[in-house]
Formats: structure tokens, C-alpha cells, sequence
């Protein structure tokens, strides 16, 4: 028999909950989760519960923002315009300007 995990609360987790998404929703999910440090179904809970994700500053996060704004800025490069901006560049840049525009909102 398996040994039961516990959360840092204490509580064993025995329900599963599975969903479908669509590619892109999962990619951006990908980020989303990348960026705010977070297991992903630590994410997913404090999102679906409490509704806002509070973002711990570390290396890895600190990290993931950086590999992602070099992404976005690699891709801006190729632009000729602004018309020109595709969603694969613009959830990402948004994503990481939530997460450092959330400390100037509290």
C-alpha cells in the first residue's frame, strides 16, 4: 500500500478532478503557473478557491520571467508593426507584466 501524502496543512487529498483544455489554454496555464512559482495544482486550487495568486520571488521564478520576457523580445524583433502581434507573443507579455504589476496594486 502507498503512504499518504499530506498537504503542509495536514489534510489527505483523495479527490481527483480532471478537465480538458485546448492547447493554447494549456500552454498558457504552462506559464501562468511558471511564472507565479507554484505547483500546478497548488496554482489551480488558490485560483479556483480564493481567486488571486500571490507570486514568491525566487531564482526559478525570477528565472522563468526572465526566459519568457527574452522569448517575447526575440519575437518583437521579427515584427514589422504592431498590427503584426500574434497571440503567442502577447499572453505571454501579459502574463509576466501581471505578475510584476501585482505588488504596485496592493
Amino acid at each position: 500500500m502507498s503512504h499518504k501524502n499530506l498537504d503542509k496543512k495536514g489534510r489527505f487529498r483523495v479527490r481527483t478532478i480532471g478537465f480538458r483544455m485546448s492547447e493554447e489554454e494549456a500552454k498558457e496555464l504552462d506559464l501562468k503557473v511558471a511564472a507565479s512559482g507554484m505547483t500546478k495544482q497548488d496554482y489551480i486550487i488558490n485560483t479556483l478557491l480564493k481567486g488571486k495568486i500571490r507570486v514568491v520571488g525566487g531564482r526559478k521564478v525570477i528565472r522563468e520571467l526572465q526566459m519568457q520576457l527574452e522569448a517575447v523580445l526575440e519575437e518583437l524583433q521579427f515584427l514589422d508593426d504592431k498590427t503584426d502581434m500574434e497571440e503567442d507573443v502577447i499572453v505571454p507579455l501579459k502574463i509576466v507584466l501581471d505578475v510584476l504589476m501585482a505588488d504596485e496594486t496592493k
